[in-house]
């Protein structure tokens, strides 16, 4: 096996930041709070560097206003936080949405709800994968589990957000925020962006156009909505991402991401060492969910291990995409505590002798 000599040793917070710098990104906009300050911090530096324009801004608020702002200017711009700073950010998202603008936007999630902790949670997956603002709109939903999915998933966020013309959001938490692993950059294949023939850059030489998301004719107002929908539809048939880890054989299918689909992969292979049949289904874009996949599999697995570390959020599009095909059981753990892959393969034991999965 030849050795990438391209890998380069990196905190994950700062992995996101120079994917972004690779990826184009000229703008970004944020407010400090933990577990990502080194994102930022990391910004500061190297859009320096490369001429950008960095701002910390005086809120939350203000940053994903300003992101707006680069945006309609033809930008390509991020803003980060973690999960109270984002919920700040939620009316922006909307407008971005509203307005049809790309946005990454980075979420190193933390122990909640108000201001909870610092340590790893995934109690933001209602908030990332609903929406999250007000009105009827979606972001698209990258759960990276890695320091290079980081990298990787970052890079394609910028390209996705230009096509759709939409925000997209990276959900992390501060465990992969925090972690060092090797990274290369060299996976990244930029896509075909089309034309940004909306953006205003002054009109000297075109006829005036204007942004907006206010449509007072509530016909106008519906087909608007509708049109968002149609475009909806075309990235869940499009973008849905999704990893299989021993599923040819599997009786017990784990379903997690992020962090916990880490720790369910050494617990899957824990339970393979001691002879069961047990996979992972591990969800790469939380929106779109990867439905389908999991709907096919109740054909031959007897029991769905839905895994998260929160009280159980996920488990619901599972059981939506189940269509009560098959059992589910749910194993959580909130408010920032990371069980070790020993305690979930314990609980898959217990399930897989106890439902005669033999």
């Amino acid at each position: 096996m030849t050795k990438n000599k391209n890998k380069k040793l990196m905190r994950g917070n700062a992995v996101v930041g120079e994917a972004a710098i690779k990826a184009g990104c000229t703008c970004y906009f944020g407010y400090p709070i933990t577990p990502q300050n080194q994102l930022p911090e990391y910004m500061s530096r190297r859009l320096v560097e490369v001429g950008g324009v960095f701002i910390q801004s005086e809120s939350e608020i203000s940053a994903i206003n300003m992101a707006l702002g680069a945006s309609v200017a033809g930008a390509r711009v991020m803003t980060s936080s973690s999960s109270p700073g984002i919920s700040l950010k939620q009316e922006g998202i909307s407008f971005l949405a509203g307005c049809e603008l790309p946005c990454v936007i980075v979420n190193m999630a933390r122990g909640g709800p108000g201001l909870g902790n610092i340590s790893p949670a995934q109690s933001d997956y209602f908030q990332a994968t609903r929406g999250g603002g007000h009105g009827d709109y979606r972001s698209l939903v990258y759960a990276p589990a890695s320091c290079q999915e980081l990298a990787d998933l970052t890079m394609e966020a910028f390209d996705v957000a230009d096509v759709y013309r939409n925000p997209v959001m990276i959900l992390a938490d501060g465990m992969i925020g925090q972690m060092m692993e090797p990274v290369t950059y060299d996976n990244y294949k930029p896509r075909e962006i089309p034309p940004k023939d909306y953006i205003l850059d002054g009109a000297k030489d075109r006829p005036s156009r204007i942004i907006k998301s206010l449509i007072l004719n509530p016909h106008e107002m519906e087909e608007f909505n509708w049109k968002l929908a149609r475009k909806y539809r075309i990235i869940e048939k499009n973008e849905t991402k999704y990893e299989e880890f021993m599923m040819d054989d599997a009786k017990v299918a784990v379903i997690a991401y992020g962090t916990a689909a880490r720790i369910a992969k050494g617990a899957v292979k824990r339970a393979r060492n001691d002879g069961m049949r047990v996979g992972l289904i591990r969800p790469i874009t939380l929106w779109p969910f990867p439905s389908e996949i999991i709907y096919r599999r109740a054909a031959s697995v007897g029991l769905f291990f839905v895994f998260e570390m929160s009280a159980g959020q996920m488990v619901e599009d599972v059981r939506l995409a189940l269509k009560g095909e098959s059992e589910i059981y749910f194993y959580g753990r909130p408010g920032g505590i990371v069980p070790t892959p020993v305690e979930v393969q314990r609980l898959i034991t217990r399930q897989y002798y106890q439902k005669g999965l033999i």
